[in-house]
């Protein structure tokens, strides 16, 4: 939980919060294992194990423990060999759909995380897709394993405020980490003969990938319709999420994609590639991308959006985003926790 603008974050940040709601406060304890910047981000009053760098290489003493949830496959903060249960959850092998990633990186990370699932007593998949990755470059060795789908962040409780810079013009709409497995490039072809804007919000964690995407939309003369707003703040996210005229996300490697849940919140037509867990999330309530082919991808822009403008789904996608909830995803966790033993 060291950095607010990922979606590692708001896993972390919206378990432990709906897990600090419907626990049994009585029966049993739950303690955050937490680096300084992070400390009060559940409350001041909550038990902390403080996070220390040198725990990478000798873990502390958590001898009161019984069940330790290790929330991310790739922490390098793991209590290797410790007598107590141990949970881990996959968000994704998305190591393995990186065009740019060594074979010998791949070996590593699989070994990596082979070695983890071997100390655990059970494997939590965010999506059905992850667990059948799992199965197929892994040995899961008769471990119990289940599915547990993420919750969806977006919330009612504050009213939307309208950011500095808004665009009367309408837009497209995407979120993510500006990296290659987003596919972003793909998207400047989109407006091609209209005036829409396309907005892309996220860390610019490659400038050479954010260069690709601007020498694609110079190629196709729509540069000057391209907006990078940066990492934006959840108020500014919803704000983009229930004005834009589309939500768009051809990645190529998501466990999950929380981003598409939270665009369906808003009653958005939302079109998605059809890699990855993507058309699990989505279900009969999003459109998609078959290729990235710019004419295709011209072709099911206009069409999604004649068919969301003629049918008028608005509330059925969303109650496809209603679908996950965190606290439902809480209350799975908790009977994990509750039942496993070493």
């Amino acid at each position: 939980m060291r950095h607010s603008y990922n979606g590692l974050y708001h896993y972390c940040y919206h378990l432990g919060n709906s897990i600090l709601k419907v626990i049994n406060e009585d029966q049993e304890n739950i303690s955050f294992y937490l680096p300084d910047q992070a400390e009060n981000v559940f409350g001041k009053d909550i038990n902390r194990l403080p996070q220390n760098f040198t725990h990478k290489f000798l873990f502390p003493n958590i001898k009161k423990i019984d069940v330790w949830h290790c929330t991310y496959q790739g922490s390098k903060y793991y209590p290797f060999g410790k007598n107590l249960a141990k949970i881990l959850t996959v968000h994704d092998l998305n190591f393995l759909y990186d065009r740019n990633r060594s074979k010998a990186k791949i070996r590593r990370h699989l070994s990596d995380l082979q070695r983890k699932i071997d100390d655990s007593q059970h494997i939590v998949a965010i999506s059905s897709f992850v667990l059948d990755d799992l199965n197929k470059h892994l040995s899961l060795s008769n471990k119990s394993t289940s599915v547990i789908y993420n919750g969806c962040n977006v919330d009612d409780l504050s009213p939307i405020i309208q950011p500095e810079v808004i665009y009367n013009e309408p837009f497209l709409f995407t979120i993510g980490t500006i990296v290659n497995k987003k596919n972003f490039h793909v998207l400047p072809p989109l407006l091609h003969s209209n005036n829409y804007k396309l907005v892309i919000a996220g860390i610019e964690s490659s400038r050479d990938y954010k260069k690709q995407i601007l020498k694609v939309a110079e190629a196709w003369n729509v540069a000057d319709r391209i907006v990078f707003t940066g990492p934006i703040s959840e108020n500014d996210k919803k704000w983009y999420l229930s004005n834009c005229t589309a939500f768009l996300f051809p990645s190529i490697a998501e466990g999950f994609g929380l981003p598409v849940i939270e665009a369906m919140y808003f009653g958005k037509p939302v079109i998605l590639s059809k890699c990855t867990s993507l058309p699990e999330i989505g279900g009969d309530s999003a459109y998609y991308f078959e290729n990235f082919d710019p004419s295709h991808m011209q072709e099911v822009l206009v069409n999604s959006l004649e068919h969301y403008n003629r049918t008028n789904p608005h509330d059925k996608i969303k109650e496809r985003a209603k679908s996950f909830s965190w606290e439902r995803t809480a209350m799975q966790y908790l009977e994990l926790y509750r039942t496993i033993s070493v």
